[in-house]
C-alpha cells in the first residue's frame, strides 16, 4: 500500500474516529467480487439463528464503536451502462410511514472481533430471491470476515415481525477487500431459506440500480444505534444529494443518522405513497468536521459485478 498523506484528525467515521492516512490504491478495474462462506449448512444455519436472542440484539452495539478510521482516494468510480433493476428534505426522523420499506429494509447484525455488532441492510430484487445490500465494512473489516451475520427485515425494538435470516456467504467488492476503499464500501449477503421460504417472497424486494446520474433527489433509511438514536426504529433522511468534494467521489446528504444505520439503502425515485424505490447507494460515512452529513459509495460497474456474483449464488 502506498501511503501518500497522513493528516491525523482528519476525517472520521459515523462516531468520529480520526483518519491517519490517505491511500492512493490503484482499483482493478474489473476485478471478481469476494464472497466469504457463513451458515452454508442447516445446523448452522440454525446455531447462529438461536444466536440472536432478543437481548443480544438489543445490546449490539453500532459498529463504529469498533472500528478505525477509513481508507480514502480521491479518485471516481467505474461506470458501465446506465441500469436500473426494477421530496421533502427530512435531516433525520423516524419513518412514520408504512409501504415496502418497513418490510425490506432492517437491522443486520454479526460477531465481530469477539463483540455483537450491528449496521442496516435491505432485501433487494435478485434472481435466488436471497440477497441482502449493506455497506462493505458490515460484512468484512482490517482482514476479517464477521461471523454469526444475520439480517432482521422491519427490526422493531427487540421485535422481527418477518424472522432472522443467516448468511450463506456474505460477499464485498474487490477494492474493500483490498484495500478498505471507502468508494467501494459496499457488501452483500446471501442468507438462507427460512421456514422454507426464500427472503423476498416473504419481505417482497427492493429494485436495484447502477451507473446512474449523479447529484438527484434521494431517501435514505437506516437503523442508527448511537446517541440520540438507540437502534429500535427505522430512521430516514431525504434531500437533494452532492458528491463529495473532499476524500472520496461519494453521494452526500443532509443527514444526521449515527453508527449502526451503516449499509442503510438510499433510493432513488422513492414514493412515500408506496415506500418503494430503487436502490442506489449504502450510508457508508461521515465527517467529524462536517457534522449532519451523510456518505455513500456510487454504484458503479464493481458494485454491479457484486450484485450479479450475488444473486447468482
Amino acid at each position: 500500500m502506498k501511503r501518500t498523506a497522513s493528516r491525523t484528525g482528519i476525517l472520521a467515521a459515523l462516531v468520529g474516529l480520526a483518519v491517519t492516512a490517505l491511500t492512493a490504491v490503484a482499483s482493478p478495474a474489473q476485478a471478481a467480487p469476494v464472497e466469504h462462506r457463513g451458515a452454508d449448512t442447516a445446523a448452522e444455519a440454525r446455531a447462529v439463528a438461536a444466536y440472536w436472542t432478543p437481548e443480544r440484539m438489543r445490546s449490539a452495539v453500532p459498529i463504529e464503536q469498533l472500528v478505525k478510521a477509513p481508507n480514502l482516494s480521491l479518485k471516481d468510480v467505474a461506470k458501465g451502462e446506465s441500469t436500473i433493476i426494477q421530496s421533502i428534505p427530512n435531516g433525520g426522523g423516524a419513518w412514520t410511514g408504512a409501504g415496502k420499506v418497513v418490510q425490506t429494509a432492517g437491522r443486520v447484525f454479526f460477531t465481530m472481533g469477539g463483540r455483537n455488532a450491528s449496521c442496516s441492510g435491505d432485501a433487494v430484487t435478485s434472481a435466488n430471491g436471497s440477497v441482502v445490500i449493506t455497506a462493505g465494512h458490515c460484512v468484512k473489516y482490517q482482514g476479517a470476515w464477521h461471523t454469526n451475520w444475520t439480517f432482521a427485515p422491519g427490526y422493531d425494538n427487540g421485535n422481527t415481525p418477518y424472522g432472522t435470516w443467516t448468511a450463506k456467504s456474505t460477499l464485498t467488492t474487490p477494492q474493500w477487500e483490498a484495500s478498505e476503499d471507502m468508494n467501494y464500501d459496499v457488501g452483500a449477503a446471501v442468507v438462507n431459506p427460512l421456514n422454507g421460504q426464500k427472503l423476498t417472497d416473504v419481505v417482497g424486494a427492493q429494485g436495484i440500480a447502477f451507473n446512474q446520474a449523479r447529484n438527484q433527489s434521494m431517501y435514505t433509511f437506516g437503523y442508527p444505534a448511537a446517541a440520540p438514536y438507540d437502534g429500535t426504529k427505522l430512521i430516514y433522511c431525504s434531500g437533494s444529494t452532492f458528491t463529495d468534494f473532499l476524500l472520496t467521489k461519494d453521494h452526500g446528504m443532509n443527514c444526521n443518522m449515527t453508527g449502526g444505520s451503516s449499509g442503510g439503502p438510499w433510493f432513488l425515485n422513492f414514493s412515500e405513497a408506496t415506500g418503494a424505490g430503487v436502490q442506489a447507494s449504502v450510508n457508508s460515512f461521515g465527517y467529524n468536521f462536517l457534522p449532519g452529513y451523510m456518505f455513500g459509495p456510487y454504484f458503479g460497474t464493481d458494485a454491479q459485478n457484486l450484485y450479479n456474483r450475488a444473486q447468482a449464488a
